[in-house]
C-alpha cells in the first residue's frame, strides 16, 4: 500500500498524464517534444523552440498555457520592436502630477516570445532580467512578476533571412531547446482530416488549475537526489568543458537546470527520487543549445552529447 508521499506523487503523475493527453490531442505525433516542454514548465525553466515556420510552435505554446490554466500573452518579435514594447512604460498623469507605470505584455504567467531572433539584440536582452530574477527594472524602478512565470521563445533557423543570433547569455536563460520537425505520415494525415487544431484548442478547458500547478512545481523540489547522482551530473558537466570537444563547456546554471529538470522528469514518471535515466532523458535538450563544437568536429552537437552520455560512467 502506498504511503502518503507515494500517494501524492501518484496523484501528481495522474494529473500530468491527463494534461499530456490533452496537449497531444492537439499536437499530433510529437509526444517526446511535448513531454520535454511540460517537464521544462514544471521545473520552473524556460523553453526555446527552433524550427521552420508552420510546424506548430505557436499552437504548442497556446495549448500548454490553456491546459495548465495560465494567463497567456504573445509578443511578435520584429526588427523594430523596442524594449518598452515588452516591459511597459511610465506615462505622466497630469491630474495626479506623477508618472504611472503601465505594464507591458511581459506581465503574464505564460509569455510566448514568437520569432524571438527577428528582434535586435537590444530588444532580446529585455527578457534577461525577467527570465532569471522574475522582475524587471524600468527607469530605475523594480517591478516583480507574478509566479509562475514561463517563457517559450520560438525562433526560425539562423539561415533564414531577417534573423539575429541569440547571444550565449540569452541562450543560457533557456533551460531547454526542442525542435518539432515535420510530422510523420500518420500524424499528418490525422491533422489534415481533423479540421483546424486551433479551433479545438480554443474550445479546451484547463485540465489543471493554476493553484494545482503551483503545488506541482513546489513538489518537484522535494524529490530526492542522492550524492552519487549529483556526482554523475557534475562529471557530465565537466566532460563538456573539454576544449577538444566544445568551444565552451556547460555553465553552473546548466548543471542546476539538469538537476531541476531531472527531478521534474522523475515526478512525471511517478517516482519520488531521481535516477540516472532521468538525467539522460533531459540532458540533450539542456546541453545542445549551450554548446558549440570545436573546429575539428563537424558532427552535430547532439551526436557529441550522445557520445558523452555513453562515455561517462553511470553510478
Amino acid at each position: 500500500m502506498l504511503d502518503t508521499a507515494d500517494s501524492t506523487i501518484a496523484e501528481i503523475q495522474a494529473d500530468i498524464d491527463r494534461a499530456l493527453e490533452a496537449i497531444e490531442s492537439i499536437i499530433l505525433g510529437k509526444a517526446p517534444q511535448v513531454r520535454l516542454a511540460v517537464c521544462c514548465l514544471i521545473a520552473r525553466g524556460h523553453c526555446l523552440i527552433e524550427d521552420l515556420p508552420g510546424v506548430g510552435k505557436t499552437t504548442l505554446s497556446q495549448t500548454i498555457a490553456r491546459v495548465f490554466g495560465l494567463g497567456f500573452n504573445r509578443i511578435q518579435f520584429t526588427s523594430d520592436l523596442l524594449p518598452a514594447d515588452i516591459l511597459g512604460v511610465s506615462i505622466f498623469d497630469p491630474k495626479a502630477q506623477v508618472f504611472r507605470f503601465h505594464p507591458g505584455p511581459i506581465f503574464a504567467h505564460f509569455l510566448l516570445a514568437d520569432e524571438i531572433n527577428r528582434a535586435t539584440p537590444k530588444t532580446q536582452s529585455a527578457l534577461l532580467e525577467a527570465m532569471e530574477e522574475l522582475q524587471i527594472t524600468v527607469e530605475g524602478e523594480t517591478h516583480r512578476l507574478d509566479e509562475p512565470f514561463f517563457v517559450i521563445g520560438t525562433q526560425n533557423p539562423l539561415d533564414q533571412s531577417g534573423t539575429f543570433p541569440l547571444p550565449e547569455s540569452q541562450l543560457d536563460r533557456f533551460m531547454m531547446k526542442i525542435s518539432l520537425g515535420y510530422p510523420d505520415s500518420e500524424a499528418e494525415r490525422a491533422l489534415l482530416s481533423g479540421g483546424n487544431p486551433r479551433d479545438r484548442m480554443h474550445r479546451m478547458e484547463p485540465v489543471i488549475d493554476i493553484e494545482r500547478f503551483v503545488q506541482i512545481q513546489a513538489a518537484v523540489e522535494t524529490l530526492h537526489c542522492a550524492d552519487p547522482l549529483l556526482r554523475y551530473v557534475q562529471e557530465l558537466v565537466h566532460a563538456t568543458r573539454n576544449p577538444g570537444l566544445f568551444v565552451y563547456g556547460l555553465s553552473p546554471r546548466a548543471g542546476l537546470a539538469i538537476i531541476h529538470a531531472a527531478r521534474a522528469w522523475a515526478m512525471m514518471c511517478g517516482r519520488d527520487h531521481v535516477e540516472p535515466g532521468d538525467v539522460q532523458a533531459v540532458f540533450g535538450a539542456i546541453a545542445e543549445h549551450r554548446l558549440t563544437p570545436s573546429e575539428q568536429h563537424s558532427r552535430p552537437t547532439l551526436d557529441l552529447v550522445g557520445e558523452l552520455l555513453e562515455q561517462v560512467q553511470i553510478p
